[in-house]
């Protein structure tokens, strides 16, 4: 090889390494990389210090809201590094018209997302200051409005990205009404349950946490109030995703708003029980019930023992009254000890409980038929309900 070819394939050589990848220098390739990744690395710095030292400052303070803040705001610092090291990649390498119009678009792009993200994360910790609304909205309400910023955060970052593309927004969003008016007429049941799970928290039917008996459906306590469906936790752990609409249009009871829990028994005697001791077996249960704090009492709510009718086998006495609270637990403690009491009242007074029973009667017997003992039916004691 004569010393001319050595100088062309130097030259050569250096043409390739100056042309690299579409004109750039791969030179300047390689030091806008390794510009980035040094940037990957002083993230990670920037991460251990500079945000691990915001958190430090916030926990000096007695104000919880600057935690908050920094905890939200922890992964966008984190981004910042990353959106510098590419920016000064960008600017090493010297590029062409287009490309560095791509370059710009891109770095104006990370700004504005990161910007955005900020924002995004910020809705979080900025609605404790709608605590002070929860007089007028339920927490449910306060939960779909903090859902609906978020959204339209989102949106606006979307757009604004987009229009940095030259793509225009006016016309994407009339296409997107064309087309959610081709999509609403499919998913009609989809927009009920939305409007209707609106409606479920704008009355305040019930709220996360209480126990509803939805008729014919389920009964538990409510997790959560969604767009289109309400989580119910059943009894026995097992999570029911009921759609609003069935919330809206079937009849809903809230065993969590009960004041009071009622005591409804019929209590039936024997026949054979005299007036006195029917007037002393009711005034003595109605004492009980008025003279305990564990029952709520009149004009509080309706409290009544009364001879309520003759039954077919008993006399019925009413019992109608209210405990103070609404735990079942203590309902059924409470419930069992004056079923008790009642039982020792019926037994001191000398009467008992009726029980289903039919007496038969034979006026006549026909000559020459044989008497025979009639066994005696079975019969079931009648419980007190």
């Amino acid at each position: 090889m004569d010393k001319n070819s050595f100088n062309d394939f130097i030259a050569l050589i250096t043409e390739a390494w100056e042309y690299g990848v579409y004109g750039i220098d791969i030179g300047k390739i390689i030091f806008a990389i390794l510009i980035f990744f040094f940037f990957l690395l002083i993230r990670r710095l920037f991460s251990r210090f500079i945000v691990n030292r915001l958190k430090a400052l916030a926990l000096k303070t007695e104000n919880d809201f600057d935690d908050l803040v920094v905890d939200a705001l922890e992964h966008p610092l984190r981004f910042i590094p990353i959106v510098i090291g590419v920016f000064l990649a960008t600017e090493v390498l010297i590029l062409n018209e287009s490309l560095q119009q791509g370059a710009y678009y891109l770095n104006r792009s990370l700004v504005t997302f990161n910007i955005f993200w900020i924002l995004y994360k910020l809705v979080g910790p900025l609605s404790r200051s709608l605590s002070g609304l929860r007089g007028v909205f339920t927490d449910s309400m306060l939960t779909w409005l903090v859902k609906a910023i978020r959204a339209l955060v989102f949106f606006l970052g979307a757009a604004a990205i987009l229009e940095i593309w030259g793509i225009a927004i006016a016309p994407l969003i009339a296409g997107l009404g064309l087309f959610g008016v081709a999509v609403a007429l499919g998913a009609q049941d989809v927009f009920k349950n939305l409007i209707a799970g609106l409606f479920i928290i704008g009355e305040k039917r019930f709220h996360p946490g209480d126990w509803v008996l939805v008729d014919g459906i389920v009964e538990g306590t409510v997790e959560d109030i969604g767009f289109r469906t309400t989580t119910i936790r059943r009894f026995d752990k097992a999570p029911v995703f009921v759609p609003n609409s069935k919330l809206s249009d079937n009849a809903v009871v809230n065993f969590t708003r009960m004041t009071h829990r009622r005591i409804y028994w019929k209590i039936g005697l024997v026949y054979h029980t005299s007036i006195d001791q029917l007037r002393d077996i009711r005034q003595k249960i109605e004492a009980i019930i008025l003279n305990n704090d564990n029952f709520a009492q009149p004009p509080e709510v309706s409290t009544f023992v009364r001879i309520d009718s003759f039954n077919d086998s008993s006399i019925d006495l009413m019992l109608y009254c209210f405990t103070k609270t609404t735990k079942w637990g203590e309902w059924l403690e409470i419930k069992e000890t004056l079923a008790l009491e009642v039982k020792d009242i019926v037994e001191n007074a000398g009467s008992s409980f009726a029980f289903p029973s039919q007496s038969l009667y034979l006026e006549t017997i026909p000559a020459g038929a044989e008497s025979f003992p009639i066994p005696k039916e079975k019969k079931d004691k009648k419980t007190i309900s």
